[in-house]
């Protein structure tokens, strides 16, 4: 399984720099196995039944990329150097682990000094990273990040425009709750609490999940056999509760629906861990789903549309096949869906789906 396999053309212009407003407007591809429909994201009461379960994750993105300055005493008198951070993930000993731009200009032992109230020292630097201690922890580092801190955007919209105050709504889920990921979990914002009234009124169940979402999702595949990549681990928990919903669901007929790629890789680790059937679970995840994978838990997903050659990309072909993505995404490309973490959305079905033809307004008058 070649890495050129998951590749296509993308026009530039089809990378969303921005959401549409509202969040529930933006369109929907919905493939019920090898038939292809154009909707908006509303319309997902169209298509999912009473008793089917959407699994969704709560993470709460942190505004996780800071700017500040390096001051250094020296013969000819103090000198600065502006530093670029972006946090990557907190450590048991309670530092961060980051990026540093430059990283050569700070030495083990120098500070950073980015608010009145936040600054860093670097403990540590290997491989590409640093390991930064900060002078406040708790509340008091929360409150700090989000004085100065702004949104991690991905790489292929800050290469076009800097993060900026709408970003903090924008790049954040209606229901984020637990703090801890550096970037959103970007089929989740489609949803308004509009689209979820709706939803319950249609009998749709909802979970919530927790993965954080780390910046190695972001990292390309460099390796042509894809089947020697090795994932980036993410920690993610399922309740005892979500668990349960999810396990009754199942028992009652119902469909599991995971809102984007991470609730369905924690759903799948777990389920995994548990021989199958889905269980509680916390820990860490490094689970990495290609074409082959087996799925036992998942029946459907909704999720945004990837970057060529990425590991969501082979995610979505192991649940659609190779061919069936290649046609959804060429139809996507044709029609001129939004692409990436403000694009649009897909809501992929492997095999037929049998759904009723309601309108919103029908729904709406229940």
């Amino acid at each position: 399984m070649k890495l050129s396999d998951f590749d296509f053309d993308l026009p530039d212009d089809l990378i969303a720099t921005r959401p549409v407003k509202p969040r529930s407007a933006a369109k929907l591809l919905v493939a019920e196995g090898d038939r292809i429909s154009d909707a908006v994201v509303t319309d997902l009461v169209r298509w999912l039944r009473p008793g089917d379960r959407l699994v969704l994750n709560d993470t709460k993105v942190i505004p996780a990329r800071l700017f500040g300055e390096r001051f250094r005493d020296g013969e000819t008198g103090r000198t600065s150097s502006k530093m670029e951070v972006t946090l990557l993930e907190p450590k048991a000993d309670g530092t961060w682990q980051a990026l540093i731009k430059p990283l050569r200009k700070i030495r083990e032992g120098e500070m950073i000094v980015f608010s009145d109230a936040l600054s860093a020292v670097l403990t540590a630097k290997a491989d590409g990273q640093a390991k930064l201690a900060f002078n406040c922890e708790g509340d008091a580092f929360d409150e700090a990040l989000a004085e100065v801190g702004r949104m991690p955007l991905p790489p292929y919209i800050a290469a076009k425009r800097p993060a900026d105050l709408q970003d903090h709504q924008d790049y954040q889920t209606v229901w984020a709750q637990n703090t801890g990921a550096v970037a959103a979990p970007t089929a989740s914002l489609h949803f308004d609490d509009a689209l979820l009234d709706l939803l319950k009124q249609r009998g749709v169940e909802m979970t919530h999940v927790t993965l954080h979402v780390g910046a190695g999702t972001f990292l390309p595949v460099k390796v042509e056999d894809v089947t020697t990549h090795k994932m980036h681990a993410e920690w993610g928990q399922i309740t005892e509760k979500a668990a349960s919903e999810i396990a009754a669901t199942k028992a009652a007929g119902g469909r599991i629906i995971p809102v984007g790629t991470t609730a369905l890789r924690l759903i799948e680790t777990a389920a995994r861990d548990g021989g199958g059937a889905i269980q509680p679970w916390v820990g860490k995840t490094d689970i990495f789903i290609y074409p082959g994978f087996q799925f036992a838990v998942t029946d459907a997903l909704m999720t945004n549309f990837h970057l060529p050659q990425s590991t969501l990309l082979m995610l979505v072909s192991a649940l659609m096949g190779q061919e069936r993505v290649k046609k959804i995404y060429d139809h996507a490309v044709q029609n001129r869906y939004r692409f990436f973490s403000y694009g649009d959305a897909s809501l992929l079905f492997p095999d037929k789906n049998e759904h009723e033809l309601k309108t919103t307004s029908d729904l709406s008058s229940t």
